[in-house]
């Protein structure tokens, strides 16, 4: 194995391995390449902003250590003709100066939507932004996603990625307790992006941590609605005309949500109407059980992921409030031009004594880790 530093102006940080594995009958010599790219691109509010480039040799991903986003993810279709798979802008700097869905963001300190933007922990009350009608979305107004995160890349003979963390301040955002967050992006050689989140406290607090990364497998030429879904659950949570759960945990036979064998995405809309933003049930009590969540395939490109977490649910979000966005390689981004597949605590938690508790106490470790597993079939 040989590991090679290259350091310039424009380029900070260039780690490559070659590995060379033998077969038990002639020796073979099969080369697998990591790579780790790392540059400033600007400052935002006194800090620096890097992008990073994670190159396994077969798929690379792109992100910053603002917001902790996932800007762009390449990958090869059945015909090795490599693409960006994502909903982006073209450069690391518009995500500071321009307004997005969350595009690849990391959603924090809470993840989707607090109902009326208030909740109560220990018979206090606690009022958050409602930045999304009446209520609170993805962390507020400055959420996770418009923060700069101390980050640095890392790398072994398996796996490359950036670590990074953040201290989000008592009452930030209206959140009580300082939270110490840290994550892991990272590639593997196999064609995985992994994210690992922990995050502590010193009070009482809520916290629900997830990434918005918009796919398109189809390499973002059109719409999404030819997409192919399989998700593993045999619930969801039914919403209220603000997306915000009802308090039912509801069987998805005989609906649109029963996505249990494969179905392709337009057929599933035309039966509910304006598209998903919904959250599957995948596990209804905590565990540390890794469970394969959805897989999705688009038939065109044979482009394939596969989709795995610990965690309790995933909302599936179709791209419904798209309209004419100016997006990436001078592409208008228009309704279902992506999807997101958001593995996080079930939605409003902490308003719903029948769902899993969103709360961390001091002393206490959140842990939540997410694969999306990419490979191609004919």
């Amino acid at each position: 194995m040989k590991i090679k530093l290259i350091v310039n102006t424009g380029l900070l940080l260039l780690l490559a391995w070659s590995c060379t594995q033998k077969p038990t009958q002639e020796p073979i010599k099969e080369e697998i390449k990591l790579m780790i790219k790392a540059e400033k691109v600007t400052e935002h509010q006194g800090e620096s902003v890097s992008k990073y480039l994670l190159d396994n040799g077969n798929m690379q991903v792109e992100l910053t250590n603002y917001g902790g986003v996932i800007t762009k993810i390449i990958t090869p279709d059945k015909d090795g003709n490599q693409e960006n798979i994502t909903l982006t802008f073209d450069t690391v700097e518009e995500f500071l100066t321009k307004e997005n869905p969350f595009f690849g963001a990391t959603a924090g300190r809470v993840a989707n939507r607090i109902a009326k933007g208030e909740f109560e922990l220990d018979d206090q009350t606690y009022t958050l932004a409602q930045n999304n009608g009446e209520n609170h979305l993805h962390g507020g107004s400055e959420g996770f996603n418009k923060k700069v995160w101390q980050s640095e890349p890392y790398s072994d003979e398996k796996v490359i990625g950036v670590k990074m963390s953040y201290t989000s301040p008592d009452g930030e955002e209206g959140y009580p307790g300082t939270l110490q967050t840290t994550q892991w992006i990272e590639l593997t050689h196999d064609n995985t992006l992994r994210i690992r989140f922990e995050a502590t406290t010193d009070q009482k607090t809520i916290v629900n941590l997830t990434n918005h990364t918009y796919f398109n497998l189809g390499g973002v030429k059109r719409d999404v609605l030819d997409h192919e879904f399989q998700f593993w659950a045999d619930a969801y949570t039914p919403v209220d005309e603000g997306l915000i759960p009802t308090g039912e945990v509801k069987d998805v036979t005989g609906t649109a949500f029963d996505f249990r064998s494969p179905k392709i995405l337009g057929d599933q809309i035309a039966t509910n109407g304006e598209g998903f933003d919904h959250n599957m049930v995948m596990k209804m009590e905590k565990s540390d059980e890794m469970k394969h969540f959805v897989r999705v395939r688009h038939p065109e490109s044979g482009r394939v992921l596969d989709m795995y977490s610990n965690n309790l649910g995933v909302q599936f979000y179709t791209g419904n409030f798209l309209s004419d966005f100016a997006g990436a390689d001078g592409k208008i981004y228009d309704k279902h031009w992506g999807f997101c597949l958001e593995s996080q605590n079930w939605p409003d938690a902490i308003n719903h004594k029948n769902f899993p508790s969103p709360v961390l106490n001091p002393g206490e470790k959140y842990e939540h880790q997410i694969e999306y597993r990419f490979s191609v079939e004919e």
